[in-house]
């Protein structure tokens, strides 16, 4: 099961549970499993049918590029982080 880790700013939606495991073949699945566990999970993720753009998705890692359709591998680690922007 792929290790998914709650950020701090969502973590009141959890009782203050960090870490859960969950089985997930992409992020669309994760964020479906999150809302089933964490009613409101999925508003504080998805706007209009993708990642909000405010939230990036690092998975064993690296930054998710293909947004919901990335996939997630049976042991992989997946953090939900506020996206960085700026610069010029």
């Amino acid at each position: 099961m792929a290790k998914i880790f709650i950020p701090t700013m969502l973590q009141s939606l959890t009782a203050g549970v960090k870490q859960v495991d969950l089985d997930a073949r992409n992020v669309r699945q994760i964020i479906e499993r999150l809302e089933e566990l964490y009613p409101g999970m999925k508003d504080r993720l998805v706007e209009d049918g993708e990642i909000r753009p405010n939230l990036a998705i690092a998975i064993d890692g690296d930054v998710a590029i293909m947004g919901m359709l990335e996939k997630v591998e049976e042991n992989s680690e997946v953090h939900f982080v506020p996206a960085i922007g700026g610069g010029e």
